[in-house]
């Protein structure tokens, strides 16, 4: 038996939709050659993060073992996949590949991090391959809502993998590269040791749609309005850009893209050769000169984004254009789950502006990027892969997924992140776990979800702060009454007095009774002063505040 293994380990993206990072090894147990697939990012929550700028993975333990890592394979350019590879390159420090489109989005975040495009090596699709170390790596070319997405196969002494990516099943994406069944049988016909699968549209039971199939209804509707038409979309989804696009042409209507994600993804489009033709815009500025029925705007915030164009056009002004009664705000997308108060935050914003909005609610303006179950099923009988391990999706993705692999007789397993898998042999098994979870990125600072900052902070945005200061003389005692400062407490309470002369009271009580031996630890006249601050406010106002207690000792 060979003491060489293939391994598989998810660092970020088995368990969530976003934060994707996926680790693939070859070689002697605690030894292997490793390659890294995506690094990309997830986003923050004012519940569960506020304040946090951007979420990377936890990438410790293949930092750990840098000396081991030979390439990042990035798969496509949506940010969940490539959009931490600025903030965590300097720990890793291996080169990149990636296709042009994504090559030349992945060169802009390096740069601002002050790294040279070199680390970035573009590549060409299947057949070309990249070896590094036993790896053999060729991107195939896949649909989904981003030009240049790709599947990777990864050929190793131990067997073959595929690893999807995010994929949909088109024959006529409007941008970029049709699905190819021909092309994917023959990447099975040599034998697939696992797929390693899309599962974020498993409950799907329909077929998916072609990008192509929303351009009429996008087209009529643009015609059909009497004022400004403004519609919001993911920027990076360049297919749907352009439809909007080409259909505000044909309505006769001036075109300005709104947003500096939009231009960038455009630019990118357009340097890379992925769009060959994209009707003339104009300026902001130039737009402002525009009768309203003669101007398309197509702006980025299509997820309630607070700084985004959608958000500031819902709350006023941007860049000098306001929207009206009469004018039309279409969402040529569809809400993220989590992102729905964002989103009807700002349709109620141009409900009151008498704005008439346009959703997807009837599925005619948008179709996902992602494969339904008829189009997940048709990749296995396409590849036929030995093992089917789900990947990109909650965790009830991955196991509805893993039952639907089962129910055709193919092997699987729900690994989510953290969980190493060993390939080697004729079935997937478990080979031990390594520590995951999130890495914050807070200003310019990163560190860990365990450390206590964030859980901070939440605690006193649920419960307020009350800052406690006592002042000790040479003699050992309080030199005058300690007083608190307080934020975000309701200034009465119970007893009708103010409560901040209410705490201060009480504190100077417990003073009055503490002995000299409380007075001289300050460990535990801090101790003592936090728990009547709280056990007060509670009696007052119903909450027991987070609470910092200075003191200080004059010698």
């Amino acid at each position: 038996m060979s003491s060489e293994r293939l391994i598989y380990l998810p660092l970020g993206g088995a368990g969530e939709v976003g934060m994707n990072a996926y680790v693939y090894g070859y070689g002697p147990e605690d030894q292997e050659r490793l390659i890294l697939v995506d690094l990309g990012v997830t986003f923050p929550d004012m519940d569960t993060t506020p304040g946090v700028d951007l979420i990377l993975p936890d990438i410790a333990w293949l930092e750990e073992r840098r000396d081991r890592l030979e390439a990042i394979f990035i798969t496509h350019a949506h940010e969940d996949h490539v959009g931490a590879v600025g903030h965590l390159y300097d720990r890793l420090g291996a080169p990149i590949y990636a296709r042009a489109f994504t090559s030349n989005i992945a060169r802009r975040k390096m740069a601002e991090f002050g790294y040279s495009e070199k680390a970035v090596k573009t590549v060409s699709p299947w057949p070309e391959t990249t070896t590094v170390g036993p790896f053999s790596v060729g991107f195939l070319p896949i649909s989904h809502s981003i030009p240049e997405s790709s599947a990777l196969v990864i050929d190793t002494p131990g067997g073959r993998v595929v690893h999807s990516g995010d994929f949909k099943l088109d024959d006529n994406p409007s941008v970029g590269e049709a699905f190819d069944p021909d092309l994917y049988a023959e990447i099975g016909a040599v034998g697939v040791k696992a797929l390693v699968c899309d599962s974020t549209n498993v409950f799907n039971l329909h077929e998916g749609r072609s990008e192509s199939s929303v351009a009429e209804p996008i087209e009529e509707l643009i015609a059909s309005r009497p004022g400004m038409v403004v519609a919001t979309t993911f920027a990076s989804n360049v297919a749907r850009v352009k439809t909007l696009a080409e259909a505000a042409e044909r309505a006769g209507r001036s075109i300005c893209l709104m947003g500096r994600a939009m231009r960038r993804m455009i630019e990118a489009a357009i340097e890379t050769g992925v769009l060959k033709s994209f009707p003339a815009v104009i300026s902001p500025e130039e737009a402002k000169d525009v009768p309203r029925e003669s101007l398309m705007l197509i702006v980025t915030g299509s997820q309630g984004e607070r700084r985004a164009a959608s958000a500031q056009l819902a709350a006023g002004k941007y860049q000098g254009i306001t929207l009206k009664e009469g004018d039309t705000f279409l969402f040529s997308s569809k809400t993220i789950p989590g992102n729905e108060r964002g989103v009807i935050r700002i349709v109620n914003q141009f409900s009151e502006k008498g704005v008439d909005v346009v959703d997807d609610s009837m599925g005619h303006y948008h179709v996902s990027g992602h494969a339904n179950r008829p189009d997940l099923e048709q990749v296995h009988d396409l590849i036929q892969p030995q093992i089917i391990i789900p990947m990109h999706g909650e965790h009830r993705h991955l196991r509805e997924h893993s039952k639907v692999a089962e129910g055709k007789g193919l092997q699987s397993i729900v690994a989510v992140n953290g969980m190493m898998v060993d390939l080697s042999g004729n079935a997937p098994k478990v080979a031990g776990y390594v520590d995951t979870g999130r890495t914050y990125l807070d200003g310019s600072v990163q560190y860990g979800a365990m450390d206590g900052i964030v859980r901070d902070r939440i605690r006193m945005a649920l419960n307020g702060h009350v800052l406690v200061t006592l002042i000790i003389d040479e003699e050992g005692e309080p030199l005058g009454e300690p007083w608190c400062e307080l934020r975000g407490l309701a200034e009465t309470g119970s007893s009708n007095a103010p409560l901040v002369d209410v705490l201060e009271e009480d504190l100077q009580q417990f003073l009055g009774r503490a002995d000299g031996r409380t007075l001289a630890d300050d460990d535990k006249l801090e101790e003592g002063l936090r728990r009547i601050v709280r056990n007060s406010a509670q009696n007052e106002i119903g909450k027991k505040p987070e609470v910092t207690v200075v003191i200080s000792r004059l010698q």
